[in-house]
């Protein structure tokens, strides 16, 4: 049963052909809904709540990085909640939107030693994560986070992304 509506646009050159992001997603976002739901106890709304993943480039991510969180730069994923919400809390019929830039994506995999699909798979579960109120602005928050993150790889068959690493 389809947990989500999952809304793609591909927005820059580079990205892989859209149903194949749109195949690839639809299994990243649903086995994250399905953790949430199981392990986190995290309550959804009646029909399939909405959202919104963009495929986009460095040279937007950056405008839009500037303009919403005032850093002048590229990042990887930004996520807009459509609403606040704190982790547990029930989300409205729109989650909100997750942004991710290709060319930074590569550069990151390269550099980590990764698959490109592999990082993207771990981005969309971050960005996800995001929309439901987890963030990683302290240590407690990030370590909970990172837990469910590498949780949620663990059973799409990924490697943890932050072994070694101090969370934040």
């Amino acid at each position: 049963m389809q947990q989500l509506d999952i809304q793609i646009a591909v927005e820059a050159d580079g990205w892989p052909e859209e149903v194949e992001l749109e195949t690839v997603s639809s299994h990243v976002l649903e086995a994250a809904a399905t953790f949430l739901k199981a392990e986190e106890k995290q309550p959804f709304p009646a029909m399939p709540p909405e959202v919104s993943l963009v495929f986009s480039d460095d040279a937007q991510v950056r405008a839009i990085n500037a303009e919403w969180r005032g850093q002048d730069k590229p990042t990887n994923v930004l996520s807009f909640p459509a609403f606040p919400l704190v982790p547990g809390g029930k989300p409205g019929p729109m989650l909100g939107d997750i942004i991710i830039a290709r060319e930074t994506v590569e550069r990151e995999a390269a550099d980590l030693d990764k698959s490109f699909n592999d990082h993207l798979t771990h981005l969309m579960v971050h960005g996800f994560l995001h929309l439901f109120g987890y963030d990683h602005m302290d240590s407690e928050e990030a370590e909970r986070m990172e837990s469910i993150e590498t949780r949620i790889l663990a059973s799409l068959g990924l490697s943890d992304p932050y072994a070694g690493q101090d969370p934040v």
